[in-house]
């Protein structure tokens, strides 16, 4: 077993190996679906070669995070044991897809470098059942906590200030609202507010805090532990419309919008989803049209929505239409349509012009604490100034709403990252307690060994989410790539986790069921997991091979 400073070189190794491989297949990707235009024609190869680029992608983020506290004289073992092994899992995995399908990966002699016995050799050294297993007893021995250098002293105190209230304010409440289905309490909303996380990454010109997309999302993550509803996604609509008006709105929509939006004053939902139409946002089918009332110039919007999150609560719907001829993205532009605001199951909202809006919730096994309704939109009345961008806006929605999306797959990659990390702690907990066969839980070897696993998955999932927010560009690809695998790890580590706690892991009283449950949501909002590999990840590596060839 590698020791120490070993486990670094062994990882940066095998990530030069896997990194290799991976910009061939890329190259021959492109060439393929001619830049990544043809994605359709070769799905399932392009599925894969996304998921294993995002795998390395996170592999060496990790890594970078480990050689970096060593090269400040911070050296922590246990993440550089982390690295190894998960760059050692990521490369395992790249092997074998590689052997399954040479010709597709058109491996060549990079493929040929990853069944070299140096490569081999550091696999099996990474994946060593004892290291895993070492690695696992200290994460037990230490519950599970997450103390990780964040390497950014705003957003260590900013982690600090989270973990308090969620701890003190959203935890007790959490199991409550999850299993009577209950909405956000006010108070509990107006104490999220007076800590100024709605406003976390608006810049303080516009009311926030600035804090930036980093803290945002330390902020995410830490309340998420606490309760992926009822806490941790209280701020992704608010960061989905703030990025669009940001990146497209008027300066007098910003004014007006984004200091409502940061104090915690406008509470927004978003209505993009229709019942016929999911993350296909092109083709959707709800119109506005040109109209006037009173004299004043907007628009009539009629249609249906679905999956409109926290929509009855809200104040104020993002909502998506078209407003140009035929289909296709060109054609949609973005709206804030303003309302009432609503507790229960269902409610309707008569406009004084004239217009109603009605919502249905959607009944759901988790991801309580918001409710996600179905709309029905009949002659719904907009002014002109409410559409994004005002005149320049229209046609632009897709593009501005795509913008916004990335914000909240950033976001989801923090909420991933904070239910894999509850689960992991809840895990801890238990196994270190409940006793079975004359011992504990936590002294059985298969025990060690799947919570070392947990943590190395759950290390890497939370260096490449804070790489993207550091980084953060609504363009580019990592927000999707955090997304992606952070949402399959914490689906993977709560049930995993559930395991752990045999037959009481299935009983509602206790938390972990609703980690579980929660979790499944994940892979599917905010870009559905084939999508987001096919036509967000897949084409946009596929691009930059293309582009670089």
């Amino acid at each position: 077993m590698t020791a120490g400073g070993d486990a670094l070189a062994t990882a940066r190794g095998l990530l030069d190996a896997a990194q290799a491989a991976i910009d061939v297949a890329l190259r021959h990707g492109a060439a393929l679906t001619g830049g990544g235009e043809a994605v359709d024609d070769h799905q399932v190869h392009v599925e894969r070669l996304a998921y294993l680029a995002t795998q390395v992608r996170a592999a060496a983020e990790l890594t970078a995070y480990a050689e970096r506290l060593h090269t400040r004289g911070k050296p922590d073992d246990l993440i550089e044991s982390h690295a190894c092994a998960y760059a050692a899992g990521a490369t395992h995995a790249l092997r074998s897809a590689i052997e399954a399908s040479w010709d597709d990966f058109a491996a060549g002699a990079a493929g040929e470098a990853l069944y070299g016995d140096a490569v081999r050799r550091a696999v099996r050294d990474g994946l060593d059942e004892a290291r895993l297993r070492a690695a696992g007893s200290r994460v037990i021995a230490a519950l599970g906590a997450n103390h990780i250098d964040l390497e950014d002293e705003v957003a260590a105190l900013t982690r600090e200030t989270a973990r308090d209230f969620a701890r003190r304010e959203v935890a007790p409440r959490a199991q409550q609202i999850h299993r009577e289905d209950l909405l956000v309490p006010e108070d509990l909303l107006a104490k999220f507010a007076a800590q100024g996380f709605f406003g976390s990454s608006i810049p303080e010109q516009y009311g926030g805090s600035g804090l930036g997309d980093l803290s945002m999302v330390v902020i995410t993550e830490e309340l998420s532990v606490a309760s992926l509803a009822a806490a941790g996604s209280l701020t992704t609509r608010p960061e989905i419309l703030s990025k669009a008006l940001l990146g497209g709105g008027t300066e007098e929509q910003r004014v007006e919008w984004l200091p409502r939006i940061a104090w915690g004053e406008t509470l927004v939902a978003i209505a993009v989803t229709e019942p016929d139409v999911g993350s296909d946002v092109a083709s959707l089918q709800t119109r506005a049209t040109p109209a006037e009332y009173a004299r004043h110039r907007g628009w009539r919007i009629n249609g249906a929505k679905a999956w409109s999150t926290f929509s009855g609560r809200a104040n104020v719907l993002a909502l998506l239409a078209r407003t140009g001829p035929g289909e296709g993205n060109r054609g949609l532009s973005l709206f804030i349509v303003e309302k009432a605001p609503f507790n229960g199951h269902q409610w309707r909202y008569e406009q004084p012009e004239g217009g109603v809006i009605s919502g249905t919730a959607n009944p759901t096994p988790g991801y309580r604490g918001m409710h996600s309704f179905t709309l029905a939109l009949e002659d719904v009345w907009v002014p002109h100034e409410r559409l994004v961008g005002g005149d320049a806006g229209v046609g632009r929605g897709f593009f501005l709403q795509m913008g916004g999306f990335a914000a909240g797959r950033l976001q989801t990659g923090g909420r991933a990252v904070g239910l894999a990390q509850a689960a992991l702690e809840k895990a801890c907990q238990y196994v270190t307690q409940r006793r079975q066969f004359g011992r504990t839980l936590a002294e059985f070897q298969l025990t060690q060994h799947r919570i070392g696993v947990m943590a190395a998955q759950i290390a890497a999932a939370r260096q490449l989410t804070y790489t993207a927010a550091r980084n953060f560009d609504s363009r580019a690809v990592e927000p999707a790539m955090a997304k992606l695998l952070a949402s399959d790890i914490a689906v993977e580590v709560t049930q995993q986790a559930q395991q752990l706690h045999g037959g009481w892991g299935y009983s509602e009283e206790d938390p972990i069921s609703r980690y579980v449950v929660d979790a499944l949501v994940l892979p599917i909002f905010e870009g559905v997991k084939p999508v987001l590999e096919l036509r967000v990840i897949g084409r946009a590596l596929l691009a930059a091979a293309g582009a670089a060839s």
